[in-house]
């Protein structure tokens, strides 16, 4: 090969590796610039879903143009800022409270998930052993502390009661799965019996009451007592769980869960306090 065509060959090699750096700077720069986008769309649905949350909580009063919404956990529709926002309520008596719920109920709960009677009767078992301040299983089954350490778990039995729902993960024999269809139905801040005003429907199940019958009930309600008023059956406790989701580009949602306490009357500072607050994205 002579000296030109050498020169040649070296000068097409340069040309094509400077092509493929900048095809490969352009690239980087595409992916950047579509990462910002998502974060940025990300940051102002969180925003928009956070505005949800206080929305949701202005109707929690009934005005003279309009009713009190319902905290049963149905859903509802607002427009904000060009997005399109779903939330639902729950009140906090409506769940069953890990602390205070007896055996049957928490293992009629897992049933009412389809749980094995077996495995719902050692789970229900191990809630409650968590929370107790002995180191005796349950007659039906449970987990004490040498049962964690057969396990390998470096931890045992709390002996003291939930702070947080999220705590039941820690519970000897609980799954994610299982968790994730749990947690919208348990809380801490209840009592010992869910209101089934507001109950979801597994736990109405579980409280050996037709789940079927009662949503109808609810969905052909018109008026009556909302949110922040008295009715026959009782009030509302003034504890809330609420959800607000957001939904942005590609099949992605931002959602904001949050548990609130109304600060009735309160003149100055925060109209209610923040118990608990999660805020991400999710996919559809």
């Amino acid at each position: 090969m002579t000296m030109r065509g050498a020169a040649l060959v070296l000068v097409l090699w340069v040309v094509a590796l400077l092509a493929t750096t900048i095809a490969a700077f352009a690239m980087t720069a595409r992916v950047e610039h579509l990462q910002g986008r998502v974060s940025g769309d990300l940051a102002g649905g969180e925003q928009v879903a956070h505005a949800g949350i206080d929305y949701a909580l202005s109707r929690m009063r009934a005005t003279s143009t309009q009713p009190s919404w319902h905290a049963d956990g149905r859903p509802y529709r607002w427009q904000f800022d060009g997005h399109a926002v779903t939330l639902r309520i729950v009140d906090e008596t409506g769940k069953v409270d890990l602390n205070q719920a007896d055996l049957n109920l928490l293992q009629a709960l897992l049933r009412a998930l389809n749980v094995a009677p077996d495995k719902a009767a050692r789970l229900a078992g191990a809630i409650v052993d968590w929370r107790d301040v002995d180191a005796l299983l349950q007659v039906s089954g449970g987990a004490e502390t040498a049962d964690y350490q057969a396990a390998g778990l470096p931890y045992g039995a709390k002996n003291a009661p939930f702070d947080s729902v999220s705590e039941v993960q820690r519970v000897l024999g609980m799954e994610p799965a299982l968790y994730a269809q749990l947690a919208p139905l348990l809380t801490v801040y209840g009592s010992g019996r869910p209101s089934p005003r507001f109950a979801p429907a597994p736990v109405l199940t579980a409280m050996g009451m037709d789940a079927a019958l009662i949503m109808a009930q609810r969905e052909r309600a018109d008026g009556g007592a909302g949110m922040g008023e008295t009715s026959p059956t009782g009030g509302d406790s003034g504890t809330y769980s609420v959800e607000s989701t957001v939904q942005l580009v590609a099949e992605r949602q931002a959602v904001i869960r949050a548990v609130v306490r109304l600060n009735p009357g309160a003149m100055a500072g925060a109209p209610y306090t923040v118990l608990q607050w999660e805020q991400g994205a999710m996919s559809r």
